[in-house]
């Protein structure tokens, strides 16, 4: 089986693009503190980078910001690309299959919730 759950901030704002099939495709890195402390007794941070589709991406792309903090559930994929100097790349991404909005780091829409 092959399922991911992660939950991180976002670390910019999502963008959504168009396919040449018509979907909406969004790629996001999301900071996840790792559970434990190295050596120097610090906690290290992963970044991974996460493909949303359709309405998860014009979805995220409304409501979330960068800092706010999201859950992912999603599956692991890897692919394969030359680089500009033929050189063979790897590369390892999560698909999103959904995504919780967690909690919002939006200055501006907590005063206007106040209000």
């Amino acid at each position: 089986m092959n399922q991911v759950v992660l939950v991180g901030r976002l670390c910019q704002d999502p963008e959504v693009v168009s396919t040449e099939k018509e979907n909406q495709r969004s790629v996001i890195t999301l900071a996840v503190n790792r559970p434990f402390k190295n050596s120097d007794g610090i906690y290290e941070t992963d970044f991974i980078r996460c493909i949303l589709w359709n309405n998860i991406a014009l979805n995220t792309f409304e409501y979330c910001h960068t800092g706010d903090v999201i859950g992912i559930k999603g599956r692991l994929q890897t692919r394969n690309y030359e680089d500009e100097n033929k050189n063979k790349k790897f590369i390892m991404e999560v698909i999103a299959e959904k995504v919780t909005f967690l909690s919002s780091n939006n200055k501006n829409l907590e005063k206007e919730e106040k209000e």
